[in-house]
């Protein structure tokens, strides 16, 4: 399926329930509502036009304003690729884990939680898996400032004499 088709079928079936598309870059990518989520990815995975029937990956973006939960899919059947983006509070990141669906996303959460912060709600395991339990913050969150040490350990930064300022996007 062209990308049209697949944008298509999915309003067809969800309306108002997509939000908004960008068919500008390699995937197209359709943003829905985080209670729509489940609904739009089982229908993606089960519908035999669509068959993404596999997650490939799942990270996050900092917008300064939103955090995004992106999830990137593929059909192995069909060949052809879906991008599925949902915003979250930044403040409080909540998105529904898609595990139940497609299970490659266990792990993908799981590092999209401890960079991000998002909370995948319904996910089995939702630990830190790249950061220390005890670790706080998201590194890769605009907003994070790296601790000056972790435990008596001093970061790179103040050894070597630079410290990182807060990300300011207006330059």
């Amino acid at each position: 399926m062209t990308s049209e088709e697949i944008l298509k079928r999915l309003q067809d079936q969800f309306g108002e329930a997509i939000l908004g598309t960008d068919d500008s870059s390699l995937n197209l990518t359709v943003k829905v509502a985080s209670e729509t989520l489940l609904e739009i990815s089982r229908f993606c995975r089960d519908d035999s036009s669509l068959s993404f029937d596999l997650l490939s990956l799942v990270s996050g973006v900092d917008w300064t304003d939103r955090i995004e939960s992106v999830i990137h899919l593929d059909s192995t059947a069909h060949k052809h690729h879906l991008v599925l983006k949902v915003d979250c509070d930044h403040e409080s990141p909540r998105c529904p884990s898609v595990v139940e669906i497609w299970n490659a996303a266990d792990w993908h959460e799981r590092e999209t939680y401890d960079m991000f912060g998002i909370i995948y709600e319904g996910h089995p395991n939702l630990v830190r898996i790249l950061c220390a339990e005890d670790w706080e913050g998201y590194p890769l969150r605009k907003d994070y400032l790296m601790p000056d040490e972790y435990h008596g350990i001093p970061n790179d930064f103040q050894q070597a004499g630079k410290r990182p300022q807060k990300y300011n996007p207006r330059g």
